[in-house]
């Protein structure tokens, strides 16, 4: 699942003519292009969509939705390692296997 995370900016800077910012989601801080919202400002709350700041968000609204996501377990899903999430998903499948009998190659 892909979701739209609302983050707080820490910084911003222009890369090689492109407007970018280290954002932080509740804990998790990833660096986000601002090229659709150029204004964007340091300690000001947007929500991010696969690495792009598409909307200007109110704090309380972004950290509602945060520990929303947090509580739910969306966070670690959207931003936790993938070969953790691998290797969930492999001993989930030999699970499956042994209760159902199969034998996968």
């Amino acid at each position: 699942m892909c979701l739209a995370v609302p983050g707080r900016v820490l910084d911003v800077e222009d890369r090689d003519g492109t407007r970018m910012a280290t954002v932080d989601f509740g804990g998790v801080v990833k660096e986000v292009c601002l090229e659709y919202l150029p204004d964007l400002k340091p300690g000001e709350y947007a929500i991010v969509h696969v690495g792009f700041a598409l909307q200007r968000l109110d704090e309380e609204s972004a950290r509602r939705t945060l520990e929303l996501f947090e509580t739910l377990g969306l966070l670690q899903e959207e931003f936790g390692d993938p070969w953790e999430a691998a290797e969930a998903a492999a001993i989930e499948w030999k699970t499956q296997d042994d209760v159902h009998g199969e034998v996968r190659p």
